[in-house]
Order: C-alpha cells, then sequence, then structure tokens
C-alpha cells in the first residue's frame, strides 16, 4: 500500500510533540486526522501545513477523555475517509505534585489522569480496532514517559498511568496481532511551549541547559526528536516490531541515580 493511500489519526495533535508528528507523518505522504480539545486556531494552523504537503487533512474537535469523544474522531474520520491505518495516542495530562508529599494527589486526581492517560487510549484502540483488522494492517503507537519505566516525573498519578499504558501495549500487542502493531514510545523531558508556558521562560531555559548538561548525548529534547521515533514505528521502518517500549530520551534514564 502506498504511503498516500494511509490516513492517520493523532490525538491532542494541535500543539506540541502531537502537531510534530502530523506534520512528519504529512512530509511522508499520509494523510492526516488533527484532534484537539480546545484550541481550534493552533489545529488548523497544523492543519494548514499538512495541506501544503499536498495531503487530505481532517480537523476534529474531540475530548478522549470521553468514550463519546474517542467513538466520534473515529466515526468522522471513517465517514471522511472510509479507513485508518495509523493511530498515535498523544493526548495525556498530569499533575505537579511532590512524590514525598501523598496527600499532594487525590483519588480523583488519579481518576483524572488515568481517564485520559490510559483508558483514553484504550477507547481509541477499540474503536480502530475493527477498521485496522478489516484492512489487514494497522500499526498503533501510544506515547508514553519514562516515568512509567522509573517511577519519576510530575506526580506519582502520572508515572503510575505511564505504567499502565505499557503493559496495555503490551497486552494490546498481543491480542491484536498479526494485522495490528503495537508498541509505545517513552520520552524523557520534551521541549514544548506547554512546559515553558507551565514553568516560564527562565525556568524552561535552565531545565534545557541542565538536560545538555546531564545526558550522556547531552540534548535536551524536542518535539521533533520524539516525533522521529514515533514515525518509526508507524511506517517501514517498524514492520517487524510490536510490543516494544523505546526509550528516546537523551540516554537520561542512565543518569539516574540508584534509589
Amino acid at each position: 500500500m502506498n504511503n498516500n493511500e494511509k490516513v492517520a489519526i493523532i490525538t491532542g495533535s494541535s500543539q506540541g510533540l502531537g502537531a510534530s508528528v502530523a506534520k512528519k507523518l504529512a512530509q511522508n505522504n499520509i494523510n492526516v486526522v488533527i484532534n484537539y480539545s480546545s484550541n481550534r486556531n493552533l489545529a488548523l494552523e497544523v492543519e494548514k501545513f499538512c495541506i501544503s504537503k499536498n495531503v487530505k487533512t481532517l480537523c476534529i474537535k474531540a475530548d478522549i477523555s470521553t468514550d463519546s469523544g474517542c467513538k466520534k474522531l473515529v466515526d468522522e474520520t471513517i465517514n471522511f475517509f472510509g479507513r485508518v491505518d495509523i493511530l498515535v495516542n498523544n493526548a495525556g495530562t498530569t499533575k505537579f505534585a511532590s512524590h514525598s508529599q501523598l496527600d499532594e494527589l487525590s483519588s480523583e486526581d488519579f481518576s483524572n489522569i488515568y481517564r485520559l492517560n490510559v483508558i483514553g487510549a484504550y477507547q481509541m484502540i477499540k474503536n480502530v480496532e475493527p477498521y485496522m483488522k478489516k484492512n489487514g494492517f494497522g500499526s498503533i503507537v501510544n506515547v508514553s514517559s519514562i516515568a512509567g519505566l522509573t517511577g519519576i516525573g510530575s506526580s506519582i498519578a502520572y508515572a503510575a498511568s505511564k505504567g499502565a499504558l505499557n503493559t496495555m501495549t503490551l497486552s494490546l500487542a498481543r491480542s491484536l496481532a498479526p494485522e495490528i502493531r503495537v508498541n509505545a514510545v517513552c520520552p524523557g523531558f520534551i521541549g514544548t511551549g506547554w512546559f515553558e508556558n507551565k514553568f516560564g521562560k527562565e525556568m524552561f531555559n535552565k531545565i534545557v541547559e541542565d538536560q545538555k548538561k546531564t545526558t550522556p548525548l547531552k540534548r535536551a529534547g524536542t518535539p521533533d526528536d520524539i516525533a522521529n521515533s514515533v514515525i518509526f514505528f508507524c511506517l517501514e521502518g517498524g514492520e517487524h516490531i510490536t510490543g516494544e517500549t523505546l526509550i528516546a530520551d537523551a540516554g537520561m534514564h542512565l543518569s539516574l541515580p540508584k534509589q
């Protein structure tokens, strides 16, 4: 099958990593579905770029933390394109909370994070599965985190959700084979606009410099860096791989102190 016949859904793709993935898929002649939950203007900017690469695009507002939002996103994709071949589960959320201050997280925080990071990904996979099986081809990439492998990150709830996503990747890779491949990419730090808005430019720049000093590869991750790893699984380079969790963190996990 030629790439220009394939259709990819990228959840949470109006900015950051999701936007980079959508753009790189378009550059590889893949038709793309851009998903956003609130900022339509940013989503339309991504769509404009993808259209400039001569691919078909669709821009859909849908809340991936809800079952109805997941179904809407897939249904509208099928109604427009008639197929879906690639799914990138990128949409995610977190809450910043010290790992040593357990009172900073409530059961509701866990539920909110898990609902999008794990259940949303599952619901998206469940909705695309029959179409991928019918076509005899499908590649699903779950955007996870090294937090799910190492227990670090913005909060214990976030790390736990990404650990669950990694385990779900293994389970689904077994159950959906041979037609559908399921893999996960586990980034470390990603220098997105969201990160800069959260901490301010001065702190953001400090984090970037710290990453360059402390990671073995002396690099601070960018959305494009991680998007390249996602694209590897989506396209021909990853056609012999399923059930894999790929760490993409400039070697950050090698530098973590022993617990």
